[in-house]
Parts: C-alpha cells; sequence; structure tokens
C-alpha cells in the first residue's frame, strides 16, 4: 500500500473545506503526513487580489492553527490564477503523493455554469486523488 507523506489538499476557503480537512487530518496524523493547504485566488482586479488574499490567508491561518494544535504537521500556499491551471502546477513543481479536495456537489445546471474543478483534475492528474462529497 502507498504511504501518502506529501498530501496536497486544495482548498477553497468556503464550509466544504470542513469535509476534507476532517478526512485528511485523520490519514495524516497516524501516517506522519505533512498537509499542504493550498488555496487559489481567482480574481479579476488587483483591489479583488488584496481583498481575497486577505481573507483566505486569515481562513487558512485558521485551519493551520487548528491542524497543529491536533499534531498534524501542515504548511500554507497561496497562488493567483485559475485554479485549475494553479493546482496542475504546483503538483509539477513539486512531488505529492496525494491530491485531495472536497466536492462541492453542485446539480447540472451548476456544473454547467461554473465548470467543475474536481472535473478537469480528475481528467490531467497522474498522482491518486481524493475527493470527498460535502457532509450534510
Amino acid at each position: 500500500m502507498p504511504v501518502y507523506k506529501r498530501i496536497l489538499v486544495a482548498l477553497d476557503c468556503s464550509p466544504v473545506d470542513e469535509t476534507i480537512l476532517e478526512h485528511v487530518s485523520a490519514l495524516a496524523l497516524p501516517l506522519g503526513s505533512t498537509l499542504y493547504l493550498l488555496h487559489v485566488v481567482h480574481s479579476h482586479t488587483l483591489e479583488q487580489e488584496r481583498c481575497l488574499r486577505e481573507q483566505s490567508v486569515m481562513t487558512l491561518d485558521g485551519y493551520l492553527a487548528r491542524l497543529q494544535s491536533k499534531g498534524v504537521e501542515a504548511r500554507l500556499i497561496i497562488r493567483s490564477g485559475e485554479p485549475e491551471r494553479e493546482i496542475l502546477q504546483e503538483i509539477d513543481e513539486n512531488a505529492y503523493d496525494l491530491l485531495a479536495m472536497a466536492l462541492h456537489g453542485h446539480r447540472l445546471a451548476g456544473r454547467i455554469l461554473f465548470g467543475s474543478v474536481s472535473r478537469t483534475l480528475r481528467e490531467k492528474v497522474s498522482l491518486p486523488l481524493l475527493l470527498v462529497k460535502q457532509n450534510r
């Protein structure tokens, strides 16, 4: 069985993050894995970039503190751009053993309107991918 030492966790700073963080922290702790919490700031203006980055840093710092208080080693990564492209670039630039992310569970109309990051990544990543549905 593969051992996942470096787990990239794609987060969008929304309530669905709680679902994936619960799963990966339970996986990381007994394995001694490091979680790399990745958030991609997707903005259209410099002001929006600044504001979204500030908000995401506050949210991610909270996640980091909570994980570390449980004994889970974690690091933050913030990138800017198109989420799919930036996640793939992060994977290309670093050696990860697993990519983990939560599914939003959009209905058909939402998938058509917003696209699906997870669908794109399923088709393009070569490392194992853990997709977890949001707890309702």
